[in-house]
């Protein structure tokens, strides 16, 4: 298989993601509905850190097994494992870092809008008059000035984007072996895997009534979505235990992440019953996929 082909399978196993993302702008849903959509995400995104999990344990699990018939040392086993716990707390903590600083980012403008407009109003100006002054109010530009749904809706598709990466060097790799066939299988399953994360990154918006430009859309899809093409154009070159197992526990820390704020949101909304028939449902429909991936061999 020539590389233009192995990316074009990188390319469409990738751009599936697009598929969830409209129902960001869908108008006049229901509470109830709401809640539901976002417990589906839930479901969805607990099945992708369990796929996460036990692949990037994999070379661990190896390594032991190797210590255990005497033909491996403890020195893989050590290796990976550090790597696997630093990669689930970079990918946790580091969330968990950079959401606290958007919040006090947040705030710091927000305090000095309110003085800034205090200081304005106690000014005297002319009657009939406007000036300068009274429209520059402080604006908030950049991620910082985002709503909290669509900060969310990011940090779900940076979490996607490097469990995608992962899905990438996998397609890569065994198109690089001359495994055709596997590497077609994967292809089609893991375009249906995304076509359901599409919905996952919206979920936080669909929640919350916040209806996206189809410019943040698209770009919520290359976050979650290229990073599948970009793993593939690596996969093909080169693969590495060690780069897998860093990527896919980056990703596992930061779906467990998205994951508990979700929750968080479920609960806050009430309505419980849905939270439960939401989150089987999405692992349903997580564990279906997973099944067209495993039928075929791969």
């Amino acid at each position: 298989m020539s590389e233009s082909q192995t990316l074009l399978l990188g390319f469409i196993a990738g751009v599936t993601i697009l598929i969830g993302l409209p129902l960001g702008r869908v108008r006049s849903v229901k509470p109830g509905t709401r809640q539901f959509l976002n417990a589906l995400a839930i479901g969805i995104l607990i099945f992708l850190l369990w796929d996460v999990l036990v692949h990037a344990f994999e070379p661990v699990d190896i390594a032991l097994g190797k210590l255990h018939d005497g033909s491996g040392g403890v020195g893989p086993v050590a290796g990976y494992a550090a790597l696997f716990f630093l990669g689930i707390t970079v990918g946790l903590g580091s969330l968990v870092l950079y959401e606290g600083w958007l919040g006090s980012r947040a705030r710091a403008v927000a305090s000095s809008s309110s003085a800034s407009s205090s200081s304005a109003s106690s000014r005297r100006f002319g009657p009939g008059t406007m000036a300068p002054e009274e429209l520059a109010l402080p604006r908030t530009r950049g991620i910082s000035g985002w709503s909290a749904a669509r900060r969310l809706s990011l940090l779900i598709a940076i979490g996607i984007g490097l469990h995608n990466f992962g899905e990438g060097l996998a397609i890569g790799g065994s198109a690089a072996a001359g495994e055709i066939g596997l590497a077609t299988v994967l292809v089609i399953g893991f375009a249906l895997h995304n076509g359901t994360e599409g919905f996952g990154i919206v979920a936080p918006l669909a929640a919350e009534g916040d209806r996206p430009s189809w410019g943040f859309l698209l770009l919520m899809g290359l976050i979650g979505g290229g990073p599948t093409f970009v793993g593939t154009a690596v996969g093909s070159q080169f693969t590495s235990d060690a780069m897998s197992v860093i990527f896919l526990t980056l990703a596992a820390g930061s779906i467990l992440y998205v994951v508990i704020q979700l929750l968080g949101v479920a609960y806050k909304n009430g309505r419980k019953e849905l939270i439960y028939w939401g989150v089987l449902l999405g692992l349903c429909a997580g564990f279906v996929t997973d099944m067209v991936v495993t039928a075929g061999g791969a």
